[in-house]
C-alpha cells in the first residue's frame, strides 16, 4: 500500500502570509447563496505567492521566464526529502554535502518551518553558498517549507543564482508529518501565464 502526503497549506483567510502584510492576505466572499439564488458560489481574491506555491524566474529577474515556461514534466517525478530541523537560521552547504545529492534530484528541505502556523520572522532559508552547493550538483529543483527560500539578502543571492541555472523554486511546503526520504512527487500549479508564480497543490506518494 502507498500513502499520499498532501504537503501544500491549506488556503483560508487566516492562512500565513510573508510578513503576516494584511495585503497578503486571500480574500475569499460568498457572492450568492441559497438566500438569493438557486446556487451557491465563492469569489477569491489571491496573491500568487500565498500558500504553497512555485515560483518563476520573472519573480526577480527583469524579463526572466514567466511560469507557463517550467514543464508539468519538471514538476512530477522522484523526490527527496531531507531533515534539517534542527538548523537554525540558514541552510548551508555543510548542512547539505552530508545528504549524498545528486545531479537531477528534486530536494525538499524539511525544518522548523513546518511545526508552526504562524509566520516567523526568523524563519529557516536557504542560504546562499548552500543554493550554490545546489547548482554545483546540478539539482532540478528545490521546495522549501518557508514563505520564502531566502531572507532578506539585499541582492536576492539565493532566488537569482538558483532562477540563472534554471533550478525549479518551490515555496511554502508542509512537511510536518514527512519523515526523510525519497517518495514521489507531484506539484500542480495553477495553468496560469505571463506572470511569475502561481499556487500549487502539491504531493508526495510513498510507502
Amino acid at each position: 500500500m502507498f500513502k499520499i502526503y498532501d504537503i501544500s497549506m491549506t488556503i483560508d483567510e487566516n492562512v500565513q502570509v510573508y510578513k503576516n502584510k494584511e495585503e497578503k492576505k486571500p480574500i475569499i466572499r460568498n457572492v450568492q447563496n441559497f438566500s438569493n439564488a438557486k446556487a451557491y458560489e465563492s469569489r477569491i481574491d489571491i496573491d500568487v505567492h500565498c500558500g504553497t506555491h512555485v515560483d518563476a524566474p520573472l519573480h526577480m529577474i527583469e524579463n526572466g521566464e514567466t511560469i507557463e515556461t517550467i514543464g508539468l514534466d519538471k514538476l512530477v517525478g522522484n523526490a527527496r526529502v531531507v531533515d534539517l530541523t534542527h538548523v537554525e537560521g540558514g541552510i548551508g552547504r555543510k548542512d547539505l554535502e552530508p545528504f549524498g545529492l545528486q545531479r537531477g534530484d528534486w530536494v525538499l528541505l524539511k525544518t522548523r518551518n513546518s511545526l508552526s502556523e504562524e509566520f516567523d520572522f526568523e524563519f529557516v532559508y536557504l542560504a546562499e553558498d548552500g543554493a550554490q552547493y545546489l547548482i554545483e550538483l546540478g539539482v532540478t529543483g528545490v521546495g522549501t517549507d518557508g514563505l520564502g527560500i531566502e531572507r532578506a539578502q539585499p541582492e536576492y543571492t539565493t532566488h537569482r543564482p538558483l532562477f540563472n541555472n534554471n533550478v525549479i523554486i518551490v515555496e511554502g511546503l508542509r512537511l510536518k508529518e514527512v519523515e526523510q526520504g525519497t517518495y514521489f512527487m507531484v506539484i500542480a500549479p495553477l495553468k496560469l501565464t505571463g506572470i511569475e508564480a502561481a499556487p500549487a497543490r502539491a504531493l508526495l506518494i510513498g510507502k
